[in-house]
């Protein structure tokens, strides 16, 4: 029996790293969605309210703390969803596998860099 790997196994770890990339699209697309509507929905109310000169009413939460928590929320579930992905790739290295630099990663990174930086500019109510 050879020891050389098979064709199916190698290109059954394809797939598998594909699906890891896929997995991690899908955490980039949903984080993007959490930044998009948590920085729209802080500007819009900010909009709203300057073109009529009131203050919101003070709440438990208001159009600036619900932007805050779904922009760190999609911060916080890039960088845990990037810690799974690395590890999944750690396990199929660990097995033989030579696979290429994950550009989903690096996209994760920016992601996250660009939700950071709207996070600040809403902490910092510009």
């Amino acid at each position: 029996m050879s020891t050389e790997p098979r064709l199916a196994d190698g290109l059954a770890f394809e797939r598998t790293r594909l699906a890891y990339e896929r997995t991690m699209m899908a955490w980039i697309r949903t984080a993007a969605s959490l930044i998009s509507f948590g920085f729209a929905v802080y500007k819009f109310f900010q909009f709203e309210i300057s073109k009529v000169g009131q203050t919101i009413k003070e709440s438990a939460i208001g159009p600036r703390e619900f932007a805050l928590a779904m922009i760190t929320l999609a911060v916080l579930s890039l960088l845990l969803a990037g810690i799974g992905h690395w590890r999944n790739m750690q396990a199929l290295r660990a097995q033989g596998v030579v696979a290429p630099r994950s550009m989903a990663a690096v996209l994760a990174a920016l992601v996250a860099m660009f939700g950071a930086l709207v996070l600040i500019a809403v902490w910092l109510r510009l």
